[in-house]
């Protein structure tokens, strides 16, 4: 059978759409991600709709991902990993699960003290740990920094969880940096001595504990303060009502800020797609809606903060490198615990 010039034109237009079609229907890039769904596939949703690419997503805890990425070796499936806390991507970071970060105009929209050592991960969100106040029992003028928490007027009145928790590690780490160890474990030894009760629960619980008298500072991450005021429960949110945040060391270093990240696999098999998708990750949509629905500071400097976060006030952030976090958090640990805080 032979075909007009124009026949064979017109097939061979719709056989090359059906190609691209096909090759667009195929695309996908899979991530591991330490943030829970709720938290994370609306915005992955979103990127399938405006491009065609299928993200796979699978969820667990940062370690445990951690250790199957390193298990899977250049097997696995995994083109992105997603965590939190700058000590959890610099671990993964040292075992070698990441490659470089080589767009420019990706690592751009991000302050470089946000990028991990060679560019083997970009930051995406910000939390910050500052101090919480009882407000019927505490006049913050009586406060300036995290060394407070060490001055003997605090005696049995300051809450915070355990030494275990990457996030104490973590602002530990950032005042061993400016401070050096020898005055960081005498705060620490100073904090642990004030302590109202021993450092156990989560952030929100801390919190609570001050809003009951139970002590009357704290240190928590500021997405839980927000999760607390719009909390189902009323007793959360009675809490919230409370207490205030202080940001301590305005006039100096500033409060101290982790970061949620990601990196690109190093056996990545879809390079490419997980660039597109870390992009969209930094798009200034993509920065405000989670910033409205985490009550997380957006990573992309310029990006309008939900109101949720302006009600809490601007405030000088601790830009250290985040490299220090992850590279001090071994000294950190060990002298947390030589200081007693358990």
């Amino acid at each position: 059978m032979r075909f007009s010039v124009l026949t064979q034109a017109m097939i061979a237009v719709v056989g090359a759409a059906t190609l691209a079609s096909a090759a667009a229907s195929a695309a996908e890039v899979n991530v591991y991600s330490a943030r829970k769904e709720a938290l994370i596939k609306p915005l992955l949703d979103q990127f399938s709709a405006e491009t065609g690419i299928e993200v796979r997503l699978l969820t667990g805890g940062g370690d445990a991902l951690l250790a199957r990425l390193q298990n899977e070796g250049e097997n696995t499936p995994a083109d992105l990993f997603l965590t939190v806390d700058a000590g959890n991507l610099h671990r993964a970071a040292e075992a070698g699960v990441f490659q470089p970060i080589t767009s420019t105009e990706l690592l751009s929209q991000v302050p470089d003290y946000l990028h991990g050592a060679d560019a083997s991960w970009i930051g995406l969100s910000l939390r910050a740990r500052p101090i919480y106040y009882a407000i019927d029992r505490v006049d913050p003028s009586e406060l300036s920094g995290y060394a407070d928490l060490a001055d003997p007027k605090w005696d049995n009145k300051i809450c915070i969880r355990s030494s275990d928790n990457i996030y104490n590690q973590s602002l530990t780490a950032a005042l061993i940096e400016h401070w050096g160890e020898e005055q960081t474990e005498t705060w620490a030894t100073g904090l642990v001595s004030n302590l109202a009760k021993p450092p156990v629960g989560g952030d929100r619980d801390q919190i609570a504990a001050v809003a009951a008298g139970v002590c009357d500072l704290a240190v928590a991450n500021t997405y839980y303060f927000g999760l607390m005021q719009t909390s189902d429960d009323d007793a959360q949110r009675e809490a919230a009502e409370k207490v205030k945040i202080f940001w301590p060391d305005q006039d100096g270093n500033g409060t101290h800020v982790n970061v949620s990240g990601i990196g690109i696999t190093k056996h990545a098999k879809n390079r490419d797609a997980a660039q597109q998708l870390i992009a969209f990750l930094l798009s200034p949509a993509a920065q405000e809606w989670y910033a409205a629905t985490n009550n997380e500071y957006p990573a992309v400097e310029g990006v309008e903060w939900s109101e949720r976060l302006q009600s809490w006030g601007t405030f000088k952030m601790d830009n250290i490198s985040m490299e220090y976090l992850g590279k001090n958090n071994a000294e950190a640990v060990r002298l947390m615990n030589r200081a007693g805080w358990r």
